[in-house]
Order: structure tokens, then sequence, then C-alpha cells
């Protein structure tokens, strides 16, 4: 057996870490499969695993885990901030002005400096662009920005916020043993995009803390928050806020980083509360989860519209991300909107031509 050293940064495939991921979205140009989306999703109610499909894969929650970090301080942003601030710490924005304008609104001018997310430029621009780069353009900006509030409220420390011993984020963790129980430990803990701790969960893991967002739904801001304001949440053409404002007022979403997506679900035939996790086995893919969503929504009753128009080929969803029990109800969801273009194919047959004459030629 050899006992040669690999390289940093090689990895041997037996030793990967989530191995089980399923096909969840293949692209086909004219009927013949050019891409495959691999992912995992799991279907939870109340503490009940109700469908899993691509594995019980370990990933960091992200950004996904807003709705439930920021209820460290439930009590205190139910009467110090207004609905739009609450909308806002639980956001991963755009950093357009109006995100930027409740963000500010979050501390007075003296303590914007304690807010410790990186330099950034908005997600989505317009026009041309003469900014230069600034904390409450981050994405995070509001997170940060609630934190850092939300401490002075509990008097603990606003220096360090962003430390795993910090108490925001041991509060955090205790909140975790709350829904997963008492002997539940964090496994892996490291350092997010926005420098804050970000912790693995196994995706049913995390569908069942969505759940617990729909049978909680009545007892802090989080959901109303949410539901009435969906574009601080996201903002222009995001999932979350998209699917938010498709849901009736009984469903959230929250996008998280590297491909994760969270559905909090109220539903008559899930009276515990459905909680669902859509996570991408290659990282951040808007475009392919929004399909999946689509269908996921769709077999529940919730119409979501596709992205804007498609410029590459046609999407076909694994019925496989549905629960056995709903599937008979797949058909009745479009796979397309009407306005989707065939560019992947003539309007005339082919073979016609492959002779080298016009059809009507003699």
């Amino acid at each position: 057996m050899s006992t040669a050293v690999r390289p940093a940064g090689l990895v041997a495939a037996a030793d990967l870490g989530s191995s089980v991921w399923e096909p969840l979205v293949e692209y086909r140009r004219n009927d013949v499969a050019e891409n495959t989306i691999h992912g995992a999703v799991a279907w939870v109610s109340g503490r009940k695993l109700v469908h899993s499909f691509g594995g019980n894969v370990r990933c960091y929650g992200r950004s996904m885990m807003k709705p439930i970090a920021l209820k460290v301080f439930a009590r205190e942003f139910a009467t110090e901030l207004n609905p739009d601030q609450q909308a806002i710490v639980i956001s991963s924005h755009n950093g357009d002005a109006e995100h930027v304008r409740v963000v500010k609104s979050l501390l007075n001018e003296s303590e914007m400096g304690l807010m410790q997310c990186p330099f950034a430029l908005p997600l989505i621009q317009f026009g041309r662009q003469v900014r230069r780069p600034r904390r409450w353009y981050h994405t995070c900006s509001g997170e940060h920005a609630g934190i850092v509030r939300g401490c002075k409220l509990k008097g603990w420390s606003r220096v360090g916020y962003v430390w795993p011993h910090h108490p925001f984020t041991q509060a955090y963790i205790d909140l975790m043993r709350r829904y997963l129980g008492a002997d539940w430990q964090v496994q892996h803990i490291a350092k997010d995009g926005c420098g804050l701790p970000t912790i693995s969960m196994t995706v049913n893991e995390l569908a069942l803390l969505y759940a617990s967002l729909v049978t909680e739904r009545e007892h802090d801001w989080v959901w109303k928050a949410m539901i009435d304001h969906p574009d601080l949440i996201g903002g222009f053409n995001r999932l979350d806020s998209t699917i938010i404002k498709s849901g009736q007022g009984r469903v959230i979403a929250k996008e998280g980083a590297d491909g994760l997506l969270g559905l909090a679900v109220e539903h008559p035939d899930f009276p515990e509360g459905l909680g669902i996790v859509i996570k991408i086995a290659h990282g951040w893919d808007p475009q392919g989860t929004w399909y999946v969503a689509r269908l996921v929504l769709g077999v529940l009753g919730f119409e979501l519209r596709n992205p804007y128009i498609l410029h590459r080929q046609k999407p076909f969803v694994v019925a496989d991300t549905i629960p056995p029990a709903l599937r008979d109800r797949i058909s009745a969801v479009d796979p397309w909107d009407e306005w989707d273009p065939d560019v992947d194919r003539w309007f005339f047959a082919p073979e016609e031509f492959m002779d080298g004459k016009h059809p009507n030629e003699p």
C-alpha cells in the first residue's frame, strides 16, 4: 500500500464528504441531455422525515439560517425594531437603495464602524456605476447591523460579535438544541464569507428547523416580517423574494450561499408544519434551484413562475424530488412558461434538408 503524501488541495474520491448526491435537474438540447444538476432534497413535517432524495448530506447552513439565528433577539426585536428593520436583519439583500436605507436605520452613525461584514458593491446594479465598496452594500449587512443592535440591547459586548465564543453564537447554539435536542452537538463550525460563524448540519436537520418556522409563526415577528416585506429579504428577481410573493402568505423562503434554499410551508396536509431544504451539490445555482422549487411548490398548490426568459436548454426536473404520495400532482405543474422560447431546435424538420436539396426542389 502506498504511503505517499497527497499534495495539499487534493483529496481521494473515497474521502469526499458528501458522495451521495442525486440528479435533480437535467438540461436537454433537443431531447439530448447536456448538463445535470446534482443535489439533495429533504422534506420534514414536525419532527418526522417525510421524504429524502440525494442523501442526508452535511453542509453549512450559511445565510439560510438567518431566520433561525436572529431568534436569539426575538424578544428584543419585537419591540425595538420596526417591521422593515425586522425583515432586513434576516435578509441577504441585493444592496439597492431601499436595502441600504433600512440597514443604516438600525445603527447611529458612530456605530456603523462596529459592523464587521466585508466591503462590497451591490449584488445587482443598474446603469453606470460610480460607487465604491461599502459595508452596507454587503448582502449580509442587515444581519451584522442587527447583531450589533441586539448585542447592545442584551448588554453584550459588540466587539468580537463575529467570534465563535461570543455570547451571540453561544446563544444560537443553545437555540439549536431547543429544536434538535439537548444532546445535539456542533460537529463543524467555520467562518462564513461575511465573517460570522456558520455551523454544519444535515439537510434533514435544516428541514426540521424550517418546519419549526411554521409552527412558531405566531410566536415571534419572523414570519410576518418576511411575508409583509419580501423584497427586503432578497430583492429584484431573487428566488426567495419571488417565492414569498407567490406563496399567498403561507410560504416563506430563504436562500443560502453555495446552493441552499429553505422553504417553510403552511399546508393543510402537514398540520405540524412543512420544512423543505434544497441543496445544490456544485454550489450557488439560482436557476437550477428555481426549477426544483417550482415543482416542489407546484405539487403543494402554489404557482411559481420560471426564471426570466430561458437562454439555454430546457430543464427537466427529476420526479424523485417529490414524495411518492404527491407525485400524482406533478402532471398538473407546467414545466415551462408559455413564453419560454424553443431555442434548441429549428421550426422545420432538418432531415428534409440533409440530402442537400430543398424539399420543394424536384
